[in-house]
């Protein structure tokens, strides 16, 4: 399918912001935040559709005078999502004096920061990312929007064994965050007394698609359940339909979102995707009634569709905005630590997150969807 117009625009966006801080000339506005996330390589849709998000909120909030009469400058770099680039670039929005790092897309990625947050005592707002070595233990600088890899996964087993799925195969990326979704699922199964069908490694920089694809025809489950990036995910499950087989694939909310949809192509309809906010057509939730609104007053931006990735998006920058608004005029990285962590309650919209000194973890939220014939998640 066609890369839809406000995908390009924002891949544009994002490169001029790049090229303006590689030569030292990005403008500064009031409140700095910085990202960097892969814009281009494996994850690029899903990237984009999540920063669409947060960028429509943050927007709104600009145009009605900031947070304190400061305006906010997303300054986001693109990592091509390799950690080693994510940490470079996470140096770099340091020192240009960002006051918090945001929407980082990645468990080796974010791993890769880590050792940057403290030495620079700034905080990470909404990692984009489940994985539990975020969430335990404690880390003072990393606040969480999302529920866990493991949380999930394992509610994804549980489910699709509650439907009556009883041959389960488990495909998982050989790295951290592989394995701590491999955690989650093994739990699922372990609470039924049940062991997955077969249990294959991709390689995360070589994955054997063919390879992969032949093992599971020969052990013929009911489902798949696929812990990897969206094109890694995506050409399992095409590569599987190219062969004629109708094994059902099921994936985690790494990969929920319009972009994973047109990579699957005429495959996607039937795909179980797990999610970790309210389905993006529940109206009567507040926070998705907003985005909607926002959506359809910008449709050459959002292409008129809300998305589940455009959901954790905003979710993230209302977290971010909120923790701005209540560090009041002290909206320095000190300040606005001291701010998240006290907010032990806050009401996203119909959805409740709280973070103290000791639980950063946020929300526990943890569903499936399944894409119909026209490529929207179902619940």
């Amino acid at each position: 399918m066609n890369t839809p117009s406000w995908s390009r625009r924002l891949g544009a966006s994002i490169a001029v912001a790049t090229l303006a801080m590689s030569l030292g000339g990005a403008a500064r506005a009031d409140i700095l935040i910085g990202q960097t996330a892969g814009f281009t390589g494996q994850v690029a849709a899903s990237v984009k559709e999540l920063t669409l998000g947060a960028k429509l909120y943050i927007d709104k909030v600009n145009a009605g005078g900031g947070v304190n009469g400061q305006k906010i400058d997303l300054v986001s770099m693109d990592d091509g999502f390799e950690p080693k680039r994510a940490a470079a670039n996470a140096q770099t929005l340091i020192d240009k004096g960002a006051v918090a790092l945001f929407l980082t897309r990645g468990t080796p990625h974010t791993q890769a920061v880590m050792p940057l947050l403290e030495k620079a005592q700034v905080p990470l707002v909404a990692p984009s990312t489940g994985a539990m070595l975020l969430h335990k233990p404690v880390n003072p600088y990393i606040f969480n929007v999302r529920s866990t890899y493991q949380r999930e996964a394992e509610r994804a087993v549980q489910l699709l064994l509650e439907m009556g799925n009883t041959r389960i195969a488990l495909v998982q990326v050989n790295d951290t965050f592989g394995a701590d979704g491999v955690t989650g699922a093994m739990n699922g199964f372990a609470g039924r007394e049940v062991k997955p069908i077969v249990h294959l490694t991709y390689d995360r920089e070589k994955p054997d698609v063919a390879g992969v694809v032949k093992k599971l025809i020969a052990a013929d489950p009911q489902v798949v359940l696929l812990i990897a990036s969206q094109q890694i995910t995506s050409d399992t499950i095409n590569a599987l339909r190219a062969a004629g087989s109708r094994i059902l694939g099921a994936t985690l909310s790494n990969n929920a979102s319009n972009g994973f949809v047109q990579l699957l192509g005429q495959n996607a309809a039937g795909v179980i995707v797990s999610q970790v906010f309210p389905s993006e057509r529940s109206n009567n939730v507040p926070m998705v009634r907003e985005l909607g609104d926002l959506v359809k007053a910008k449709p050459a931006e959002s292409g008129g569709q809300v998305t589940p990735a455009m959901m954790e998006g905003y979710a993230a920058a209302k977290v971010l905005v909120e923790g701005l608004k209540r560090a009041g005029k002290d909206t320095s990285r000190a300040g606005l630590l001291k701010a998240l962590n006290g907010m032990s309650k806050y009401d996203l919209g119909g959805m409740e997150l709280g973070f103290s000194a000791s639980d950063h973890t946020g929300t526990n939220y943890a569903d499936i969807a399944i894409i119909d014939p026209r490529g929207r998640f179902l619940r």
